[in-house]
This record gives structure tokens, C-alpha cells and sequence, in this order.
């Protein structure tokens, strides 16, 4: 029986995905301790980038919340993180965040454009000075120390975050549901009178957003000896995972993490080797995506394969 070139192509994708799952479940085995750091970092930063991804790529409205949403999931951590197991928290952490968004999705996802947009930016700032305000009055503390967990298993439970995540936002693309927010992005009063739920849709979608950064935040809290409001909800956080979807492009799922994986072991080195410099570094690749590659590098692929395509056309 002969395998056909179509038959290959079917089946390198879901090879190569198997070698790679196996090379990073197997990382722990062989790789230095800064490398499992490292890695953990980049798995961080491609979960909270798909997260946003999955809502905010097809709906088009620009969320700045996961800074809020990554945030309790870190907060989770400080507080239950000694009275119960790890998994549990985490579990804790993903229904917190899921369960705000829902709350805030359903209050503000009537709100378009840069109102949207604003009013996330101002949750983050809200959340952070309300519990800076709350340690300070009544527990006469700022901040709190964390359970410390051993490297490797901070990995091996971010990567199979990722995991999930990444089969949960290839689901939803695939589905009905998926087709609905593309079309909630394209013309939402459209979708609305063709029949589609358009505000259960999006703050649905939105919560299980939140749900994975929530989950994220509570391990990734375990990683550090103390957080505080100030750490824990930081707005960088939200800037940068903009800029890392902006720079992989959203056309395809690839993209977010091709994107967020490039631009977080480049902050690893700006930081190491230009600590003062390294947001001016960040401002200008921003302002240079945004002008010469506004679909990302999912766009650069993109075309470059149709001019390929079109080469051979001439050619035959």
C-alpha cells in the first residue's frame, strides 16, 4: 500500500506534536535547573497570551484584564496556599477568576471599543489599591509569603495547563460556538439577529479566559517567596500579553504562542543584560509590528505561503 505526499502531511503535524510533548514532559530529566526556570516562565506567558486569545482575537474587543484574572490566581495561592492541597488551589484559583469575569463580563461586555478596554485597564488598578487598602486596615500587613513548591513540579503542572488550554482554544475554533464569536467580531448586531446569544456568548467565553490565567497565577505564585497587591496585579502583565499576540498574529492558534514564547525569552535576556532598558526595547518592537507586520507573524507565513502557491501556478 502506498502512502500518499496528502497522507504524510496528515500525519507529520500530529508526530511532531508528539515529539515535542514528549521532549517538554521529559525536560525535567535532562535540562539544567535555569532552563526548567526559563521554560516555566515561557509556558506562563503562553498560557496567559491564549488565554486572552480565545476570547478578545475573535470578538475584537481588547480586553486588559489579565492582570486582574492572573492576579487572584496568584492571591489564591498566598492565602489558601498552607490549609489546603496544591491542586486544589489551583482549582480555587481557575473558579475565582472564572467567577469575576462572569461578574464583570456580565455588567461590562455591553461596553464597545475603548470603553471595554478602559474599564479592564481600571479593574486591574481597582482590585489592586481595594486589597492594598484591605491588608493594610485590617491585617496590618502589605503582602503576604508564599508556600514554596519544588521547580519541577511547578513545570510539569504549568505544562499540562497548557495543555488543556491549548486543546480547550483548538475546540472552541472548531466549534459552532467559535464560528459565533468570529461573528460577533465581524458585525455583532448581525450575529445578534441571526439568532446568536451574543452577550451569554461573550461573557461565557470571557470566563473561561479568566478561568485558565486564575489557574496559571496559583502555581506560578508557588515559584516565589512573596507577593504583595503591587506584584501580584501588575499591568505589565496585561500590556505584554497584547504585545505577544499582536507579534505571533491570532489568524491561527500557532501564532499566540509562537509569539508569546519569542517575546518572553527575549525579556528574559533584555532583563539580564539591559535591565534599564528593556521596556524602550519592548515600546519599539511594538510600534514596529503594529506598522510593518499588523497580522503578526501569522500573517508574515501567510503570505509567504501564497506567493509560493502562486509561483507554482505560473510555473505549471
Amino acid at each position: 500500500m502506498k502512502i500518499s505526499d496528502l497522507d504524510i502531511r496528515k500525519l507529520w503535524v500530529p508526530g511532531s506534536l508528539l515529539v515535542i510533548l514528549g521532549l517538554l514532559s521529559t525536560l525535567t530529566l535532562y535540562a539544567s535547573t535555569y532552563t526548567v526556570i526559563l521554560t516555566t516562565s515561557i509556558f506562563m506567558y503562553i498560557n496567559l497570551t491564549v488565554s486572552w486569545v480565545i476570547f478578545s482575537a475573535p470578538t475584537r474587543y481588547i480586553s486588559l484584564a489579565p492582570a486582574a484574572f492572573f492576579g487572584v490566581g496568584i492571591y489564591t495561592s498566598a492565602t489558601l496556599g498552607t490549609e489546603l492541597p496544591l491542586v486544589i488551589v489551583i482549582l480555587i484559583g481557575a473558579l475565582l477568576s472564572s467567577f469575576l469575569a462572569l461578574l464583570i463580563g456580565g455588567l461590562t461586555l455591553r461596553l464597545k471599543g475603548i470603553y471595554f478596554t478602559v474599564f479592564t485597564f481600571g479593574l486591574v488598578e481597582l482590585i489592586k489599591h481595594l486589597l492594598l487598602w484591605y491588608e493594610i486596615k485590617y491585617t496590618g500587613t502589605r503582602g503576604r509569603f508564599v508556600i514554596l513548591v519544588d521547580n519541577n513540579t511547578i513545570y510539569h503542572i504549568m505544562l499540562i495547563i497548557l495543555i488543556v488550554l491549548l486543546i480547550t482554544a483548538y475546540l472552541i475554533r472548531r466549534s459552532k460556538y467559535g464560528l459565533a464569536l468570529w461573528s460577533i467580531g465581524e458585525f455583532e448586531d448581525a450575529a445578534a439577529h441571526s439568532g446568536v446569544n451574543v452577550n451569554a456568548l461573550k461573557t461565557i467565553t470571557f470566563a473561561i479566559s479568566a478561568s485558565f490565567m486564575g489557574a496559571t497565577g496559583a502555581i506560578m505564585a508557588t515559584r516565589w517567596t512573596y507577593v504583595d497587591p503591587y506584584i501580584a496585579f501588575k499591568t505589565l502583565y496585561s500590556f505584554m500579553v497584547v504585545l505577544m499576540a499582536a507579534f505571533g498574529g491570532m489568524g491561527q492558534l500557532y501564532g499566540p504562542v509562537v509569539g508569546a514564547a519569542i517575546f518572553a525569552y527575549l525579556e528574559e535576556v533584555l532583563i539580564t543584560k539591559f535591565p534599564y532598558y528593556y521596556m524602550l526595547a519592548f515600546g519599539l518592537i511594538l510600534l514596529a509590528v503594529i506598522l510593518f507586520i499588523p497580522d503578526g507573524l501569522v500573517g508574515v507565513i501567510e503570505d509567504w505561503q501564497e506567493k509560493r502557491k502562486g509561483k507554482q501556478h505560473a510555473n505549471t
